[in-house]
């Protein structure tokens, strides 16, 4: 079993950056994938960015390539994504997901297996 606990999201202006994290315990190993996802309100949950802890191989959403960047710190079993230039349509609980994988591949777009709680992202315009 794996845990993710997200933390960081918050109310910020439009043009403003925000970094979110969540932090995995449990079964961790090498072979392991995060990613984020959003939910807006009344929308469904859609892929944010995904990265692959053993390489550092990412994957980004159009909607947020050049303006969100995703990492992660193996020693910490933590995932960050540096969101900048955000728009009132960021606004959405982003959730962190996890995978297992097979060490020579990755689905960057799921299906992740782990889900977190979620956090709050608001941005004003």
């Amino acid at each position: 079993q794996v845990q993710l606990v997200e933390s960081g999201g918050g109310l910020v202006p439009a043009g403003g950056s925000l970094e979110i994290s969540c932090v995995a315990s449990g079964r961790i190993s090498s072979n392991f994938a995060t990613g984020w996802f959003r939910q807006a309100p009344g929308k469904g949950r859609s892929f944010v960015s995904s990265i692959a802890w053993n390489t550092g191989a990412t994957a980004n959403a159009d909607s947020v390539r050049g303006r969100f960047t995703v990492s992660r710190d193996t020693a910490k079993n933590t995932m960050t994504l540096l969101m900048n230039d955000l728009k009132p349509e960021d606004t959405a609980v982003y959730y962190c997901a996890a995978q297992e994988t097979s060490g020579t591949s990755w689905s960057p777009f799921g299906p992740f297996a782990y889900w977190g709680q979620g956090t709050q992202v608001t941005v004003s315009s």
